[in-house]
């Protein structure tokens, strides 16, 4: 599945066919089932319920689109999700949320936002849907925070990352109108 938007990846709900010793077959694509990556696609990866999600070799490498979550999460969300997804004082832990909320939950808060008004708490996330820095890479921002809320990552800039797939370069130049 080549990464066209995150609608198209939203929309992806592949059949999997589960065979002996704990390998996962779908299509031409084979992925330990060691973790919740099931499927792989051009450096791409996704959960059982065809969700984007990160895949972590044993020697701590982390998919292109896992770092680049990373990345993307501390130039945009960080100010007031606080670093590494763990909150602050302004806005609540995103490595805690993402234990309970799914992907078309977070989608759906991130590009509509969401007002919280309680006698003991206001808050409010605002709408990125016209901030292309934040909806290009919405799917890698959430690859990230679901490897943070699973524990899966520590703390920090993943020290190894696989490379910059293709479809990633291309996929970003389009979103970008730099065809």
């Amino acid at each position: 599945m080549k990464q066209t938007s995150f609608r198209a990846t939203a929309l992806a709900a592949p059949a999997a066919v589960v065979l002996a010793l704990g390998t996962v077959l779908l299509g031409t694509s084979v992925v330990s089932a060691k973790g919740p990556a099931v499927q792989e696609e051009d450096g791409k990866y996704y959960d059982k319920n065809g969700d984007p999600t990160y895949n972590i070799q044993d020697d701590g490498t982390v998919d292109w689109y896992t770092y680049s979550g990373f990345r993307r999460y501390h130039s945009e969300c960080h100010v007031c999700h606080g670093p590494d997804g763990l909150g602050s004082t302004y806005a609540p832990a995103l490595a805690d949320s993402l234990k309970t909320m799914d992907y078309a939950g977070f989608l759906n808060v991130v590009v509509n936002g969401r007002k919280i008004d309680r006698t003991d708490k206001e808050s409010v996330m605002p709408s990125f849907a016209d901030n292309k820095n934040v909806m290009c890479f919405i799917d890698d921002i959430y690859i990230y925070l679901k490897a943070r809320a699973d524990g899966a990552i520590p703390r920090g800039r993943p020290r190894k990352r696989a490379d910059k797939p293709q479809d990633a370069r291309e996929y970003e130049k389009s979103c970008f109108g730099n065809q």
